[in-house]
């Protein structure tokens, strides 16, 4: 029997829900008319039966189809032991040489259980000298993280986005999130540490406001570090299906981040007044960026 459109499309959005995509998983925005005929075009590349439902069948085959992507050679991340990948040169997965990955007890493993959904991706700084310090300093305390990004721009994977890091301070915000610590030693004493080393001094961010105050001069990331963050956007959003999307409250605590209410890409800052980072990051730049890239898919 012929369903009618309201049909199809309330059944894709029970099936959505179900199996935690977006429309984006088909390259639209929403659950209307654009998406059945989205879908009815898949299925006629792959053989299946043609009514602009995505059930099981078209489900598996369209997550069959994103994993090929991924060729020998690629850069990738990990959801749900998945690969996806990841348009960046030096990425380092928990499951390669050099990797290293969350202690068990330091995060909520969703082993064996339905796929975690994420709706929002938070961006920390991590107050320490490079990655290996913060992985260091997070397992000594006995919390986690998903991704860093080190001062040369390398990101390390050290958690399947599977599993719930414990970076974001409340246990709704960690299971409903993946986070990444951008190395920044924040303070402006350590700018010489970062030219010995040969890293080049950091930019220094003055003015920067947080909250309604002014936050004292600090370090700034690297302009590496910053393509990197957009190429990671970019992957975390194909691979979970958050939008790329900023909250509407620029550089203050956000409503609709801090109850869950929020999709996409947002600063430690959107969640709690009690956190500051990350001060003057060019959050509308890392976003361009990460559209630009989204449209090499």
């Amino acid at each position: 029997m012929s369903r009618t459109l309201e049909e199809k499309i309330n059944y894709n959005k029970r099936k959505a829900k179900k199996h935690g995509w977006t429309p984006k998983l088909f390259g639209v925005e929403y659950f209307d008319g654009e998406l059945i005929a989205e879908i009815e075009k898949f299925q006629r590349e792959e053989d299946l039966t043609v009514d602009g439902m995505c059930g099981p069948a078209t489900y598996r085959r369209r997550w069959t189809q994103i994993e090929s992507d991924v060729r020998l050679g690629d850069q990738y991340i990990i959801y749900n032991d998945k690969k996806f990948k990841i348009f960046w040169d030096n990425v380092i997965c928990y499951d390669e040489p050099g990797g290293k990955k969350a202690s068990r007890g330091n995060y909520s493993s969703y082993a064996g259980k339905p796929k975690r959904k994420s709706n929002f991706f938070v961006t920390h700084w991590d107050v320490c000298l490079s990655a290996d310090s913060c992985y260091r300093v997070l397992e000594r305390r006995g919390i986690s993280v998903h991704y860093s990004i080190d001062n040369d721009g390398t990101i390390y994977q050290w958690l399947d986005m599977q599993h719930a890091a414990w970076h974001a301070g409340g246990r709704a915000w960690n299971h409903n999130s993946v986070g990444v610590e951008v190395s920044n030693a924040y303070s402006l004493k350590y700018q010489d540490w970062y030219v010995k080393k040969g890293f080049g001094g950091r930019p220094v961010v003055s003015d920067a406001k947080v909250h309604g105050k002014t936050v004292r001069s600090h370090l700034g990331f690297y302009e590496v570090q910053m393509k990197a963050l957009a190429a990671l956007w970019e992957a975390v959003s194909y691979a979970c299906n958050i939008p790329l999307e900023l909250p509407d409250t620029k550089d203050a605590l956000d409503r609709d981040c801090a109850n869950n209410d929020f999709l996409g890409f947002c600063n430690h800052y959107h969640l709690t007044q009690r956190k500051i980072d990350c001060a003057g990051l060019d959050n509308e730049k890392i976003l361009e960026l990460a559209k630009r890239l989204r449209e090499q898919r």
